[in-house]
């Protein structure tokens, strides 16, 4: 009996865990490894109240009036995937895209290890509105996908002055969290064959969406978690509901 009782204790006066902090090397390799293949747009560097730079993928369009931010999912880079479309196929169709690198932990980390890295992802995506309100762009929205969107989700509850203008939610698994907090539109956009997280919940996110003026839920037909072979209609989607919420 003792000795269980002082294991439960030493299990509550030990410290945090260290996957409860980014994995600044793994940025710094996935860096590494991305912006030598970079065709589209210029790599970044933004920087913390720490002192600590993360990576963003910076594609201008010179007749841009809107920035779009983009975001990736669980443990991924900035020109992932489902994300290079979205960041290049966006600023040849009229936006200014910034994607960027959010906290990574060791590659066998579940999205359910992430939220003590929350708050960085919130000053992460407050510097990068930052940055396209200092090029000159009148409006922002953020695009993000998977665990991004849960991200983001966490950022507009908390996003105080930051202003954000409209936000595309791709494959957000349960609910929106504090949707009485969003101050701009949303599209909860998913596949019909997503993730049991994502569809199943989808009722619920649609009903929180009801009060918030000019956001909407779309379901693609045949598309998976990914878009995997339907990158193209994922970006006709965010992009018909960025030009009527942004233009």
């Amino acid at each position: 009996m003792h000795l269980r009782l002082w294991l439960v204790f030493a299990l509550l006066l030990a410290p945090a865990p260290a996957f409860a902090q980014a994995d600044y090397a793994r940025e710094k390799r996935w860096a590494e490894e991305i912006t030598p293949a970079i065709v589209v747009g210029d790599p970044v560097y933004l920087a913390l109240k720490s002192g600590q730079k993360f990576l963003a993928i910076w594609t201008p369009n010179a007749k841009a009036a809107a920035g779009v931010i983009v975001v990736h999912g669980l443990g991924l880079h900035p020109d992932w995937g489902l994300i290079n479309p979205l960041r290049s196929q966006l600023a040849e169709q009229g936006y200014a895209t910034l994607s960027v690198q959010m906290p990574v932990l060791m590659a066998e980390m579940r999205a359910e290890a992430y939220p003590p890295l929350y708050p960085e992802t919130a000053e992460r995506l407050a510097a990068s509105v930052n940055f396209l309100q200092g090029k000159g762009l009148k409006k922002v929205a953020i695009v993000s996908h998977s665990l991004g969107a849960r991200m983001t989700n966490h950022f507009l509850n908390h996003a105080g002055g930051a202003r954000v203008d409209a936000w595309v939610a791709i494959g957000l698994s349960g609910e929106f969290t504090d949707p009485a907090t969003f101050k701009a539109p949303v599209l909860d956009l998913y596949g019909e064959k997503d993730l049991p997280a994502v569809l199943g919940h989808a009722e619920q996110r649609a009903a929180s969406l009801r009060a918030l003026r000019g956001s909407a839920q779309i379901q693609v037909p045949g598309a998976d978690h990914f878009f995997t072979g339907m990158e193209g209609d994922l970006v006709r989607q965010v992009r018909l509901f960025l030009d009527r919420r942004l233009k």
